[in-house]
């Protein structure tokens, strides 16, 4: 049978990619950064809205699209400099529109239409990482509920594995508990602050195939 292939914009390191690998796609990561511990099957330091315009491969070419454009402009964590980032989620919205597999990943806050909400402690995952999806096809239930039960621990300092959640914000203290928490064993420190667990993205790759 012919490998689905997948086409992840804005990819970073690549927390999606290592999801949609999982759920047996041959993807390609394209992010306007250099990205020396990307993951994927292939890769291009380009910038992700030139493929969007059809100014490189074309998109049709895959199964699946995949956009999680940058999310400052809607960060809860730093609302002093939403101003200073750009709002690309409309347009990165508008041109995959058209395509009849795509998923658009964010920030809560972003204006997504109709977004699944994901955390990791649905996934069994010792990390609170909401995130918004939205989806086409639509996939409106998550795969559980959020079960928030421990605390996040004080950023700086190190968790308590046995009571404690991981947080993947500024400068956390402990990279390896943070890497298993995540589901992600590749990345330095600011490459998983960046980060989905590869959880989500396999979960709505699957979704998306059953549909």
């Amino acid at each position: 049978m012919k490998q689905l292939k997948a086409l992840d914009l804005f990819s970073g390191a690549g927390g999606a990619t290592r999801g949609l690998q999982m759920a047996g796609y041959h993807v390609t990561g394209v992010d306007i950064e250099p990205q020396p511990h990307y993951c994927g099957d292939a890769f291009y330091q380009d910038d992700a809205m030139a493929w969007l315009r059809g100014e490189r491969d074309p998109l049709d070419s895959f199964d699946l699209l995949w956009g999680s454009p940058p999310c400052q402009a809607y960060s809860r964590m730093r609302p002093d400099t939403q101003a200073n980032h750009p709002d690309l989620v409309p347009e990165v919205r508008r041109l995959l529109a058209p395509y009849p597999r795509y998923i658009v990943e964010n920030v809560e806050g972003a204006p997504l239409k109709n977004p699944l909400l994901l955390c990791g402690t649905m996934f069994g995952l010792l990390v609170i990482r909401h995130r918004l999806f939205e989806t086409n096809p639509p996939i409106y239930f998550p795969p559980g509920p959020c079960s928030h039960q421990r605390r996040v621990v004080t950023r700086g300092k190190r968790p308590d594995p046995q009571t404690q959640y991981a947080a993947v914000y500024g400068h956390f203290s402990d990279i390896e508990f943070t890497k298993e928490a995540m589901g992600i064993d590749w990345m330095v420190r600011d490459e998983l602050s960046e980060a989905i667990p590869p959880a989500y993205a396999k979960f709505l790759a699957e979704q998306i195939q059953k549909g």
